[in-house]
């Protein structure tokens, strides 16, 4: 729940920002984007905690690459996260919307989502921290396909309604995570499309799948839903052209329910489905991902018990459909080792 601040408090940060936020639409979005990039430069090299932790996400991701390639997408990670903050968020709700879309939003090779769209079925729409993920459903909207969103809502009321009226200005609805479930409910049976980010550590009590050769923790709910309503999952991103403010809507995976039916354990083939359909997305623009974010804060029990990874985990993995030998021993030799650390 959003924290409980004084109101002096609120308006003295409130206040500023929307002063700044006036401020930068007085520029073009260009100029205001390399004005954010060497802001995110600064902080790229004035914060050595959160740059280090973005170089070992990283070189773990991307062991084949060298310390400078690691480096450049660290810092253009920095940079990218200060555009999406200073520029796009404060500026698409002005620069996107009905009439003008299609000067900014390129629809690139999604015939397959359009036409699950168009039917009116209801589905699931992933993305993660890559990309512009505000915009997605933002962008869905203003074309003309609202989404019901799941968000947390912001410590600060003001700067929290300010931000909810930008996002559904056009369509988007935007539920907090408490108690969001009945809702969510109701809108999947009027018809409506759910999106949600689904690259959040969920904890040490998540389903730990695959990622970037990494076992990460995510949340059961999302395949839960998906297997109780039948609703087919489609994985998408937002992702920026260049340095401006164009954007094209891309997918790299639909999952139909059909796809997990005869599966052994359907919640875990899901998860690790759409799990690896992000990491496709983030790997064709690395740049473009949150870095930073904590997404392998959480270790299974065996590897916080110092054990080696069980058969049964190992065997399970063997059996997803895109798992590869070499792939497999990846994600095995990684857990063997942080298991070793913490013995």
């Amino acid at each position: 729940m959003a924290r409980n601040a004084s109101a002096l408090v609120n308006w003295s940060q409130y206040l500023p920002l929307r002063m700044v936020a006036g401020l930068i639409q007085c520029f073009s979005p260009e100029q205001n984007l390399r004005t954010a990039a060497s802001v995110g430069s600064m902080f790229w090299h004035w914060n050595p905690r959160r740059r280090q932790r973005a170089i070992d996400n990283i070189r773990l991701s991307f062991p084949e690459w060298d310390t400078e390639r690691v480096e450049q997408v660290g810092r253009s990670s920095f940079e990218y996260m200060f555009q999406l903050a200073m520029v796009d968020a404060i500026m698409m709700g002005r620069l996107i919307t009905p009439d003008t879309w299609p000067d900014t939003l390129k629809l690139r090779n999604v015939e397959r989502v359009l036409e699950r769209l168009v039917a009116g079925q209801p589905l699931l729409m992933l993305t993660g921290h890559c990309g512009n993920w505000e915009l997605l459903g933002y962008g869905m909207s203003v074309i003309g396909y609202p989404l019901t969103a799941i968000a947390r809502p912001l410590d600060n009321p003001l700067i929290n309604d300010w931000v909810l009226r930008i996002r559904e200005a056009h369509g988007l609805r935007v539920l907090t995570k408490w108690g969001a479930t009945p809702e969510l409910q109701r809108s999947i049976e009027s018809g409506q499309h759910l999106g949600f980010l689904a690259d959040q550590n969920a904890g040490d009590q998540g389903v730990f799948v695959p990622f970037f050769g990494r076992l990460a923790s995510s949340y059961k709910s999302i395949a839960l839903l998906a297997m109780r309503y039948e609703l087919p999952i489609v994985c998408a991103q937002a992702r920026r052209i260049g340095q401006q403010f164009k954007y094209e809507f891309v997918y790299s995976d639909i999952i139909d329910p059909s796809d997990w039916q005869d599966a052994e354990d359907p919640m875990y083939t899901i998860t690790a489905r759409y799990t690896r359909a992000l990491e496709m997305l983030i790997r064709q623009a690395p740049d473009q991902y949150l870095w930073l974010h904590r997404r392998w804060k959480s270790r299974p029990k065996h590897e916080r018990e110092g054990r080696p990874i069980p058969e049964a985990l190992v065997e399970k993995l063997r059996n997803l459909p895109w798992m590869t030998d070499d792939e497999l021993q990846r994600v095995v030799e990684h857990s063997n080792q942080a298991s070793k650390g913490m013995a």
